[in-house]
């Protein structure tokens, strides 16, 4: 099986070609900007280097989000277009989920998140074991503060995965002491080959109904909710 990967859900836009749980190629590029410039580039370089035709692809697996709106929003409609296009298969994988198996070496809790400004972060919870990822709290948007008073009281250590980790280390550290670990910062950053070998063992999407997976609603979403209320 052959797939190709890709995510702009974040800071990074990365793309992974992989054949039967081998890495052809994996192409990781930094920077917030420009994803929806550089994303089809990306694709069309990977697959002249690793000499894989449109036609070899058997599906795509597609960072779902949460993370910028924009972002994920590029990504999965090229994904969508792609697998129509090619007539193959689709799959969403949470980008907190792929950033989580950054640290599958680990015994015991995973908490990967990103900045959602505000003082609020995307996140989920997972337990690590050497031969399972397991997801133990749903993805949420709460203020971090609050979060991690929730991962305090666990009382066993939690491995904090995250592009922002810079910006919360020291609120980490401060709440959890010993209780968190924080990895070198290679660790921070999912990997697209990471997001094919997770896509590789799921069911197919519908192609109509996959959608990014924003965890908490867009302000224009939030801004017609609103006003659906006020008309009542």
């Amino acid at each position: 099986m052959t797939i190709l990967a890709m995510d702009t859900s974040n800071q990074l836009l990365g793309v992974a070609i992989v054949k039967d749980g081998i890495t052809l190629g994996e192409h990781v590029m930094h920077g917030h900007r420009d994803h929806s410039v550089r994303l089809l580039p990306a694709i069309e370089q990977l697959m002249k280097e690793t000499k894989t035709a449109p036609e070899d692809l058997d599906r795509i697996v597609v960072g779902q989000g949460p993370g910028s709106y924009t972002g994920v929003r590029i990504s999965m409609a090229t994904a969508k277009t792609m697998a129509w296009a090619l007539d193959i298969d689709v799959i969403g994988v949470s980008s907190l989920e792929a950033l989580a198996y950054q640290g599958q070496l680990f015994s015991g809790y995973v908490c990967p998140f990103f900045d959602a400004r505000r003082g609020q972060v995307y996140t989920a919870l997972y337990a690590s074991s050497p031969n399972s990822m397991e997801q133990v709290e749903e993805a949420v948007n709460p203020l971090f503060t609050e979060w991690l008073e929730q991962l305090r009281d666990k009382g066993e250590k939690v491995l904090f995965l995250s592009p922002d980790i810079e910006i919360y280390r020291d609120i980490i550290t401060e709440t959890l002491g010993d209780q968190a670990v924080i990895p070198e910062n290679s660790m921070h950053y999912a990997r697209p080959s990471v997001l094919a070998q997770i896509g590789a063992a799921r069911q197919a999407d519908n192609l109509h109904q996959i959608v990014p997976d924003y965890v908490r609603l867009t302000e224009a979403e939030s801004n017609w909710l609103k006003q659906q209320e006020q008309q009542k």
